[in-house]
């Protein structure tokens, strides 16, 4: 009996000892587990850290150059608009100073509008169009002219369609006798000019205009090219009596081949003013007539000829 309980003894200690090695062993497997596993948890919060450290620091960075840019762009802006400003008002200076020496000395060009009853409605928002492009080639211009539109009623359809074609037409329109506005009257240019300084330019004059000087008077006739009636500027200068002129197209242009057959002197009231506006500045008619000639019209400079001639394809006879 006792040898079978010291038998028992034996082998229940030795699974004991058995079962200590064996937690030993599995501490030791669980420490050897957990162990690089917190390292790497430490680690990989650290990275974690530095990457947000990173971030904000790039964040604030950014934050910052775009700060520095906006006020750059603002800076610039604001000088920008300073030059912009100062170089307007130099330029309004220097405008003002042209036409206030045109209207002291210079040539006086008037557009007569005693015929706007004979033209429809259509012509008449044309007209008003064409004195808008005038009005500002003269603004622009190196050597202006002293305009003025006459017989111009401020109760007819042609002031009224200024009106509403030409933003701040009234402005200039009340400032009668402005150096910087054109001057309206209702008077007739035969009443504001001596007969002897004045030349009507009509497309239908015999006499080519030669130059052009401060002392004479040029008529242009408030006529569109959609008016079917013919040579009533030219009747209208022969009534007054006055000197006519016409432009030297035939004189420095040839006809330009064209397929239609197509050729006129007619041109609007304002092409004929950029080509006189040309002319004073260069004193030149080859410079000045294409400036207001279109090609449309079938004219061409003679040494455009050549050029000319070979775009014209020949024609096949049957």
């Amino acid at each position: 009996m006792e040898a079978n309980c010291l038998s028992e003894n034996k082998e229940f200690k030795a699974h004991e000892y058995v079962l200590a090695d064996m937690l030993e062993l599995l501490q030791i497997d669980v420490g050897l587990e957990s162990t690089p596993t917190t390292g790497m948890d430490m680690n990989c919060s650290k990275n974690v850290l530095r990457k947000q450290r990173n971030w904000e620091k790039r964040l604030a960075a950014k934050k910052m150059k775009r700060k520095a840019e906006k006020q750059r762009r603002k800076k610039n802006q604001t000088m920008e608009k300073d030059t912009l400003q100062l170089s307007k008002r130099v330029i309004k200076a220097i405008t003002r100073e042209r036409l206030a020496e045109a209207k002291l000395s210079g040539p006086r060009l008037c557009v007569d509008l005693s015929m706007a009853d004979c033209m429809s409605h259509k012509e008449l928002s044309r007209l008003a169009g064409q004195i808008r492009r005038l009005y500002g080639s003269n603004r622009k211009a190196l050597c202006p002219f002293h305009l003025y539109l006459t017989e111009f009623q401020p109760d007819s359809l042609l002031y009224t369609e200024c009106l509403r074609m030409n933003d701040g037409f009234h402005e200039y329109a009340v400032g009668v006798g402005s150096s910087f506005r054109m001057e309206m009257t209702e008077q007739s240019w035969l009443d504001l000019f001596p007969v002897e300084d004045v030349i009507y330019l009509t497309p239908d004059a015999e006499k080519a205009l030669e130059t052009v000087d401060d002392e004479t008077v040029y008529i242009l006739g408030g006529l569109v090219d959609e008016s079917i009636q013919k040579k009533m500027t030219y009747s209208r200068a022969l009534e007054a009596g006055v000197h006519t002129a016409r432009l030297p197209i035939e004189e420095h242009m040839v006809r330009r081949p064209n397929a239609k057959n197509f050729y006129s002197k007619i041109l609007a009231i304002n092409q004929v003013f950029e080509i006189l506006l040309v002319y004073r500045e260069t004193g030149s008619w080859e410079k000045a007539l294409p400036v207001g000639v279109p090609a449309g019209k079938g004219y061409m400079l003679a040494t455009e000829t050549t050029a000319a001639a070979a775009e014209v394809k020949p024609t096949c006879v049957s």
